[in-house]
């Protein structure tokens, strides 16, 4: 007679441990959610260690981190005119200011976590937030376009190095549904970061007044970054690396190289375009095919030499994880340049002061913070319809301030204030959805991966769209004006959402069912 089977968190007090015999593990096509990992603690399972007691306030100095290293994504958009009138940058640099932070910030998510496991959480987000405080300062420091591109660079690593710890301590702080609610808080602040970046910035610049005013956009991570560092020190855990009483395994550095090299040659004939097509390296391209063709080889040679490569491709053929990585990537290369290109027409088109600026782009980010709260709700009963519809939203949302713009307005942020509030409602019911499917179907022991390589994709994505819509948006404004310019740029935007929306159609289509409590509350949510 079979005996039926048991829980993942009932193990009996004999039955072997990880990594020895095992019961047959459960259908991966119908994950536990409860399921807890190795090194964390189960209030329900007899024996086992009490939670931190500490856990929520070092989960408050996690959040203030992660604030920081997400409101510097927009905060910067509306500081680019003053930018180049102080100091003088061209708009490749203005364009790199904002597109090398996001680059940087994905290339290192991946090996960062992996270095988490490694060396230790606590250590590693205290030396990424270190430097980030540091880059700060030397970004607000910069005499040139040169130097502030370069800090931004580092910046953006310490950035990418740091978000993955806080994943890690919430995975590692919190049981069973107080995750849940931990991951809820981590993304009230990802929508938060968002929704306040334009106007802090706008209120920033009109404080510092005067041509260096910019300055303190990077100035106001200061007295935040030292805080999180004195009360990270005092807070969080000392946690044990997993890697600690075995042979440690070795980070896949040469396949990082290879990424980071492939994602930077298709980057750099993107930023160089924006003036002149013409003489931009488009042979770049080829050489990131080139090193993309040697990137999956190796990682899998990696895989089969020490089971620790950068990217495990087994999670492209894990169902709905494929999809979720394609429709992040394509539409966060859609999204986020709406900042960037609105900002440039307010400011520089229409003579909009950053702080007016920061006012006429806050209703989107207002209706994103806001549907952002009841996305991971929604997709527990309706999964991808709910993705659909966001995209469907902020589609029709931006066609209208496409039009709206069109008809040359006076009032333009009265103008788009409605439309943008609908579009940002889409995004809202997009991101943390999305990444909820996407992991869905992952194993447990898999989430921290499969994490990092969708906010990877999600962040070069971010990249690729800011430099490809300030591209035509400069073209077009040498051949018909801040008008023109605007609307042919948001074309590029809502064309990128489309595909997005395209890439979840198919895959609603195919038939993916509504998810359960239980699992929903098993996946966070993600930057």
């Amino acid at each position: 007679m079979s005996t039926p089977p048991r829980r993942a968190d009932q193990r009996r007090p004999d039955q072997p441990p990880p990594g020895g015999n095992r019961p047959a593990q459960p259908d991966p096509q119908q994950p536990d959610s409860r399921q807890p990992d190795s090194q964390q603690p189960d209030p329900q399972r007899p024996g086992a260690q009490e939670p931190d007691p500490q856990r929520w306030r070092a989960l408050a100095v996690c959040l203030l981190a992660g604030f920081m290293t997400l409101l510097d994504v927009t905060i910067v958009n509306v500081a680019l005119p003053s930018i180049q009138r102080d100091i003088g940058a061209t708009t490749a640099e203005l364009s790199w200011v904002v597109t090398g932070y996001a680059l940087a910030f994905g290339l290192v998510l991946v090996s960062a976590g992996r270095l988490g496991d490694d060396l230790g959480r606590r250590r590693m987000f205290l030396i990424a937030l270190a430097l980030f405080t540091l880059t700060s300062a030397l970004a607000g420091l910069a005499p040139d376009g040169t130097w502030l591109v370069v800090a931004r660079l580092l910046q953006g690593v310490a950035a990418g190095l740091l978000n993955p710890q806080v994943a890690g301590f919430i995975q590692q702080l919190f049981p069973g549904r107080e995750r849940g609610k931990a991951f809820g808080l981590f993304g009230a602040v990802v929508g938060l970061s968002t929704a306040v970046g334009p106007l802090l910035g706008g209120l920033l610049l009109q404080w510092g007044g005067g041509a260096g005013g910019w300055r303190w956009v990077f100035y106001v991570n200061l007295p935040l970054g030292a805080l999180a560092l004195v009360l990270g020190l005092r807070l969080l855990p000392h946690d044990r690396p997993a890697a600690r009483g075995g042979a440690r395994k070795p980070l896949d550095a040469v396949g990082a190289v290879l990424l980071g090299g492939a994602v930077v040659s298709l980057m750099l004939p993107l930023v160089l375009s924006e003036h002149d097509p013409a003489t931009a390296p488009w042979w770049l391209i080829g050489v990131a095919v080139a090193l993309v063709a040697v990137f999956v080889p190796w990682e899998r040679a990696a895989k089969r030499r020490h089971g620790h490569p950068l990217v495990d491709f087994a999670l492209l053929r894990t169902r709905g994880y494929s999809t979720g990585v394609a429709l992040g990537l394509v539409y966060f290369a859609g999204f986020t340049s709406i900042f960037f290109v609105l900002t440039l027409f307010l400011q520089q088109g229409h003579g909009y002061t950053p702080l007016q600026a920061g006012l006429a782009l806050t209703t989107y980010s207002v209706g994103g913070a806001t549907a952002a709260a009841i996305g991971g709700r929604l997709v527990g009963r309706h999964g991808r319809v709910v993705v659909v519809v966001g995209l469907a939203l902020e589609a029709a949302g931006l066609v209208v301030v496409d039009l709206v713009l069109r008809g040359a307005p006076e009032r333009i942020g009265l103008a788009i204030a409605l439309p943008m509030l609908v579009a940002g409602i889409g995004n809202g019911l997009v991101i943390a959805p999305n990444q909820t499917l996407a992991l869905h179907d992952v194993p447990p022991r898999q989430s921290g991966t499969a994490a990092g390589v969708l906010q990877t994709g999600q962040r070069i994505g971010s990249a690729i769209g800011i430099s490809a819509a300030g591209a035509v948006f400069f073209a077009a404004l040498g051949g018909g004006g801040w008008d023109h310019a605007i609307t042919t740029s948001l074309l590029v935007t809502i064309g990128l959402i489309l595909l997005a929306l395209v890439v979840g159609l198919v895959d609603l289509v195919q038939g993916r069912r509504p998810l359960r409590a239980a699992e929903v509350e098993h996946v966070g949510s993600g930057a």
